[in-house]
């Protein structure tokens, strides 16, 4: 039978296991994808810990880890168009991304460009996606300056990309054995850690127009204290506390149309995805510990099959 990778209780690491599972069935606007890639982010170590977004329910366990794949449409369910067996695609799944197969909801995938492996692709539907969302959330002008916290994980090396592909000028947070990566990316270098801020204020003297916050806690209180607009304060890291701030949580849109645009800009160079480190299925652990311990630059795939 297929195998997936899943946590069987809420808790750490010692509640994951592989295991094997019946192939899913594909419901009405779902496709069942046979996985070649799938992305590793924060969301799915947090998810096994515990947390659930806004409205969403307690999940079914075991529950599959994974919320990014990309693979080959082995079956489409009733009321699909617009995609058939044998369709490269990716996007978000409803069943988990570390598996064999996954079921996608055809709202939220989209074809696979096939100038983009399956492993790039892998990383882009929630941490490129988050950072576009965010980027166009702040909709700033060409020439304006944003500063962004956490800019060496998964989300920060694509919003740093985004933000210089529509003009804007950029200061990337990270630690310090980050510069040369945080810089290659077109980006001013800050090293992280207390006292940041004063740091970004040196390197932008003419001030900060934006921030666009991936840590939260304290990274979040200070960088609020950097833009003249506090509407201009975005942060996927710290939702609880944004608001208090005056700033926002990034919305998501979470659409396919939104995949097809982050897919364009990795087609037409302005997007990089740097996958940085893959691992099989079956090393799905050693994948989420170098996410879960937070060191991990770039994004991380697991590469399933094919």
């Amino acid at each position: 039978m297929p195998k997936a990778y899943v946590f069987t209780r809420y808790g750490g690491p010692e509640a994951e296991a592989l295991v094997e599972q019946e192939q899913p069935s594909p419901g009405p606007g779902q496709l069942l994808v046979a996985v070649r890639a799938a992305g590793v982010n924060p969301v799915d170590w947090k998810q096994r810990s515990g947390y659930a977004r806004p409205g969403q329910s307690a999940r079914e366990l075991p529950a599959v880890f994974g919320n990014e794949v990309a693979g080959v449409v082995e079956r489409v369910g009733p009321d699909v168009t617009g995609f058939a067996a044998g369709d490269e695609v990716f996007g978000n799944p409803v069943s988990g991304g570390y598996a064999e197969y996954a079921l996608l909801p055809v709202a939220m995938t989209a074809h696979k460009p096939p100038e983009i492996s399956f492993t790039d692709a892998a990383a882009l539907p929630v941490a490129a996606a988050t950072a576009y969302d965010g980027v166009r959330q702040l909709d700033l002008p060409v020439g304006a300056t944003l500063v962004v916290t956490g800019a060496g994980g998964g989300v920060g090396v694509a919003a740093v990309q985004i933000a210089r592909a529509f003009g804007v000028k950029v200061i990337g947070v990270a630690s310090a054995g980050k510069k040369e990566f945080v810089e290659s990316l077109g980006a001013v270098h800050v090293p992280s850690g207390p006292g940041f801020a004063t740091g970004v204020r040196a390197a932008a003297p003419e001030g900060v127009d934006a921030v666009y916050d991936l840590v939260g806690g304290d990274v979040l209180e200070a960088a609020a204290e950097l833009p003249a607009d506090r509407t201009k304060l975005i942060t996927a890291g710290g939702k609880d506390i944004v608001g208090r701030l005056g700033g926002a949580p990034v919305v998501r849109a979470r659409t396919s149309a939104v995949l097809d645009e982050v897919a364009q800009l990795v087609v037409d160079g302005s997007l990089k995805p740097y996958v940085t480190q893959t691992f099989p299925l079956d090393r799905a652990a050693e994948a989420l510990r170098a996410v879960e311990e937070g060191h991990a630059r770039g994004k991380i795939v697991i590469e399933v099959g094919g």
